[in-house]
């Protein structure tokens, strides 16, 4: 295995960590802005805070290591980040990005974007990438890869620039052949057999989603702008006569004409069915859109008075106008409006107020126009036989799955029995974090914040793994690093704050920590449990901690029940495993032993009328044991000058050897 070392640039959670270090690097350092990141990252590596570079546009240099890996932040060139490119804030990372590769001059690296950035309309964006990375003396290739064909059962095309400093590596270089299909769906899936709907890779392209042996689609589409075999319509999936259906497959069916509009798919107003079916009526359309089904859009605007109060970005609004005539979805299309960050529908409403415009047309769309966003509140569920699942991202998505398996020989069947034994049965669910973590390629137990919008953030802002790992390789067996030593990294170690809103998620309002209760009666709240009394266990753990001056008092007397910390504990103390608490008197030490019987999450002054619940504390309810030395005794309080923990035999064996 060679050895390198590697700095882990927009680090995310450590996907470039995981491929890198299973290859033999060692990481140096990680450079990453985001605090969820950050603690997610540093807590499955058991690493420091100490080594995150911080903010990259702040970095001047970096140590000296032998491997770069960037994720550079891809929004701007995504479709789901409106492809402002270089025009966005985001987009200049990569300056940020090429400045480092300048300036410290590893011997390799992969930067990682999406694939936004190879499409025609950002060529010259790449150029100018490549140009840089060529005045920096690099040698470098472009990968535009599907991690479906390396080991993860998902479609997530991404663009991978590969770099050398020397020419003879480059030229070296090779993808290891793709493997698409070795990972299946069901693999991942947990409750489900997977043997039973597993596919052979023989009956579907990779780079699409697939369909199973008998050429069904292995998932089904809620959708009223499309209209496959699998689509289920909003008119499927609530009452709806025959005519409702025939006006909602007529829309359908000509929405996306030339004649209607310059937009893929366009609104028709009510001359425009009857053109189509003259029997429709306006009211006919008017009952489809108090269902849900069909909503009105203003569509054309007449421009009829311009005032200098308006806003710069009203004023640009109106000088779209062509011939005084603002047509709306062509308005919403322009990619100035969304540089100017400017909501054309309330700003046209704001203007139809004043006066300045006058809608002119109003026309029939359907309600739900936008496909990922799927029909009471679904997109798309996938059957355990689907081979591949669409693309993680960080806003989630509202794709469900099923462990059904489904059996029909014709479509008709196989349709009825979906919405049978699936839709209506409510039998499917979103994929659990578990699920998620291997369909990235991370091991199922990698630790992820509790409420899914936070992890499901991480998870889908990440790289997939498995693909990571296969260009590290194809980097490593070029022979770049060989004959290297090993690395040693030595770093100072801090605490560093507990999450304690994370905790409050985990644990809610039941105990992190129980010691010895003796529940004589289960409605027994906590303050009034009693604790057995057993002799002082040496092999406990311990935390002493300073307590506040008007606190003191109900120490020094023994009748102390409860200890509050304050907003910040550090993360280096492990909460399940304390049993006893040591309050360090300021002037004096620590003298008195308390046992531990409940560690929760309460809130600061709670119990009393002035409790806060926006306010999270750790509370330990305590119960007071007896001196373990007969006077107040020095002990050093490592972190912050507030805490140390300890065992009650290293306590003892200190104080010992002071003496």
């Amino acid at each position: 295995m060679a050895n390198f070392s590697f700095i882990d640039l927009f680090a995310g959670i450590g996907g470039f960590r995981l491929a890198l270090q299973s290859v033999g690097g060692t990481c140096i350092g990680f450079s990453e802005i985001a605090p969820d990141a950050i603690n997610t990252y540093c807590q499955n590596f058991k690493e420091d805070t100490s080594a995150n570079f911080g903010d990259i546009t702040k970095l001047k240099t970096l140590p000296e290591h032998d491997f770069m890996t960037a994720g550079v932040p891809c929004q701007s060139w995504s479709i789901a980040g409106k492809n402002l490119g270089f025009d966005d804030d985001r987009g200049q990372l990569w300056n940020d990005t090429l400045y480092l590769l300048n300036k410290v001059r590893p011997k390799a690296f992969i930067f990682e974007n999406v694939k936004g950035l190879a499409d025609p309309r950002n060529a010259k964006a790449l150029e100018y990438i490549l140009n840089r990375i060529k005045q920096a003396g690099y040698y470098s290739k472009v990968n535009v890869l599907n991690a479906y064909d390396y080991g993860v059962p998902q479609t997530r095309i991404r663009i991978y620039i590969i770099g050398f400093k020397e020419k003879k590596y480059l030229d070296k270089f090779a993808l290891a052949p793709a493997t698409p299909g070795c990972i299946q769906l069901s693999d991942v899936l947990d409750d489900c057999e997977a043997k039973e709907c597993r596919q052979s890779n023989d009956n579907n392209a990779r780079w699409s989603l697939s369909c199973n042996e008998k050429g069904f689609n292995d998932y089904f589409l809620f959708n009223d702008l499309r209209n496959g075999s699998t689509t289920i319509h909003s008119w499927d999936i609530q009452e709806t006569t025959d005519r409702e259906k025939n006006i909602c497959y007529l829309l359908l069916k000509n929405r996306r004409k030339d004649k209607y509009g310059e937009l893929d798919g366009n609104p028709l107003n009510i001359k425009h069915f009857q053109e189509l079916d003259s029997s429709i009526k306006e009211s006919d359309l008017e009952v489809l859109v108090e269902k849900g089904i069909l909503k009105r859009v203003s569509y054309l605007y007449k421009v009829r008075e311009v005032s200098n109060d308006l806003s710069d970005d009203a004023k640009w609004v109106l000088n779209q106008a062509k011939n005084g005539i603002i047509n709306f979805d062509t308005l919403k299309s322009s990619k100035e409006l969304k540089k100017r960050k400017i909501n054309a529908l309330d700003t046209l409403f704001m203007l139809e107020a004043i006066g300045a415009v006058k809608c002119i047309e109003e026309r029939y769309d359907f309600k739900n126009t936008k496909i990922s966003t799927g029909l009471a509140g679904i997109n798309r569920i996938f059957l355990p036989t689907c081979k591949i699942y669409p693309t993680l991202v960080a806003s989630d998505t509202n794709d469900y799955v099923t462990t059904e398996n489904l059996n029909a020989d014709n479509i008709e069947d196989f349709r009825a029995k979906f919405m049978e034994s699936v839709y209506r049965a409510g039998n499917y669910r979103q994929i659990s974090k578990q699920e998620a973590c291997r369909i990235q390629g991370f091991p199922a137990n990698f630790l992820l914040p509790p409420t899914r919008a936070r992890w499901m953030k991480l998870i889908g802002n990440s790289v997939a793994v498995p693909v990571i790992k296969m260009l590290a390789n194809a980097i490593v067996n070029t022979g770049v690093f060989e004959g290297q030593e090993n690395i040693t990294v030595k770093r100072k170690h801090k605490a560093i704050q507990l999450d304690l809103l994370s905790l409050f998620e985990e644990y809610g309002e039941h105990p992190i920590t129980e010691n010895f209760i003796v529940h004589d009666n289960n409605d027994t709240s906590y303050d009034k449990m009693m604790s057995k009394r057993n002799i002082i266990k040496e092999d406990k753990n311990v935390l002493i901690s300073l307590v506040k001056k008007d606190n003191e008092k109900a120490f020094l007397d023994k009748s102390a029940k409860v200890y509050y910390t304050g907003k910040k504990f550090p993360t280096t103390v492990a909460l399940n495993k304390l049993f006893y608490f040591m309050p360090y008197i300021k002037g004096k030490g620590v003298k008195d032993l308390w046992l531990i019987k409940v560690a929760r999450l309460g809130f600061r002054k709670e119990g009393t009328p002035l409790e806060d619940k926006n306010d999270l504390r750790l509370v330990f309810e305590i119960e007071y044991v007896s001196p373990i030395f007969d006077d107040y005794q020095s002990v050093e309080l490592k972190i912050w000058r507030t805490f140390t923990d300890s065992t009650i035999y290293e306590l003892l064996k200190t104080n010992k050897k002071k003496n």
